[in-house]
């Protein structure tokens, strides 16, 4: 027993000499260390499998944190890909969208942005039980293809990059409400045109 501990120990070793890690074992650094998400299915399994990703890169989650992580809304599409000789479908696409955005301080949106993956898999006619549980299988697939594109993404983004689309944002906000503010003493110091008076007949 003691001799096969020591095995792994030392194949444990040598990975991790190599290089070696587990995926979603911190293998991606991210610049951004702590981040709120929030998802309109907050208990879906897309929003949960993210979670799990992020904390396991190191990444706190928690409702405080400067920036949120907003995922709009996850659309699935399926579309005949080939068809039979006899024009039956061969083929069947999926694919899986995901938009989400970065908002910051005062709920201001910083960034907007989508992950997509595509999928095909053949449909047999003559197994639909099967061609239906191969379909639910590449979806749970895809599923963690998308959070893994989504997080590789996020992993590409800096505070300094959302701090500069904050200074950014507010700047566009105070010109808006500056401009508003404007237009609408521009309308108080108009003279007020009396209705015209048409003579009596």
């Amino acid at each position: 027993m003691m001799k096969r501990n020591l095995i792994l120990i030392g194949l444990a070793a040598l990975l991790s000499a190599c290089g070696f890690q587990l995926r979603g074992t911190g293998d991606i650094q991210f610049a951004l260390r702590e981040l709120d998400v929030s998802a309109r299915n907050a208990y879906g399994e897309t929003v949960k499998q993210l979670r799990q990703q992020l904390e396991s890169n190191d990444v706190k989650v928690y409702s405080g944190a400067a920036y949120k992580l907003v995922l709009i809304r996850e659309t699935e599409g399926k579309r005949t890909a080939s068809y039979t000789g006899s024009a039956r479908t061969a083929e069947y696409e999926l694919t899986d969208k995901l938009d989400f955005e970065i908002r910051g301080a005062k709920n201001m949106l910083l960034l907007a942005d989508n992950a997509e993956v595509q999928s095909i898999y053949v449909h047999d006619e003559n197994n639909l039980i099967g061609s239906d549980q191969e379909e639910a299988q590449l979806r749970n697939e895809m599923r963690r293809d998308l959070v893994q594109q989504l997080v590789m993404k996020l992993q590409r983004i800096t505070p300094d990059q959302l701090d500069q689309l904050q200074q950014s944002a507010e700047a566009r906000a105070r010109a808006e409400a500056e401009a508003l503010e404007a237009a609408r003493r521009a309308r108080q110091v108009e003279p007020q045109q009396s209705p015209i008076q048409l003579p009596v007949q």
